[in-house]
């Protein structure tokens, strides 16, 4: 690349900005196709949870999961709590079984960053708010690690 001195370039699914002969991204590149398998992924889990329907969980999940939870103790502090693919599995079969939850409870999923083969996600529900690592398994993107909080206090 010796020699440019400024230009575009896609390269691994990013548009790059050429500048003075170095690369600095310019921003996401993804395809729509890509960023729709993200968002069904984190949609499969967050209903998988709400409507019963662990199936979803086995489908969007990959069995290496890695979780790890943050919650509000009565002191005030927090404790965490990590939970595996198994464990994720046996709450959705059960976390709503009673029909606590209310139909309209929150699932806004937003997608961060989608790279050929990575990507990351964000989902506010009922419960909190997760942040996700993807990965494209097999052409399929499956939620690999999650890290999520109770809701942070209002002022």
């Amino acid at each position: 690349m010796k020699g440019l001195s400024s230009g575009l370039l896609v390269l691994a699914g990013l548009v790059v900005l050429l500048v003075g002969g170095s690369l600095a991204e310019a921003g996401p590149a993804w395809s729509a196709t890509d960023e729709e398998g993200v968002r069904e992924a984190v949609l499969d889990y967050v209903e998988g949870i709400y409507d019963v329907e662990p199936d979803r969980i086995e489908r969007s999940v990959h069995p290496t999961l890695r979780k790890v939870g943050y919650m509000r103790q009565q002191d005030g502090s927090w404790g965490s709590t990590p939970m595996t693919y198994q464990q994720l599995h046996t709450l959705a079969s059960r976390w709503n079984a009673d029909g606590h939850l209310a139909a309209d409870a929150p699932k806004q999923i937003d997608v961060l960053d989608v790279l050929d083969q990575t990507a990351s996600a964000k989902l506010v529900a009922d419960w909190g708010v997760d942040y996700f690592h993807l990965a494209r398994i097999d052409g399929r993107w499956q939620i690999m690690n999650v890290i999520w909080q109770t809701p942070p206090r209002q002022p």
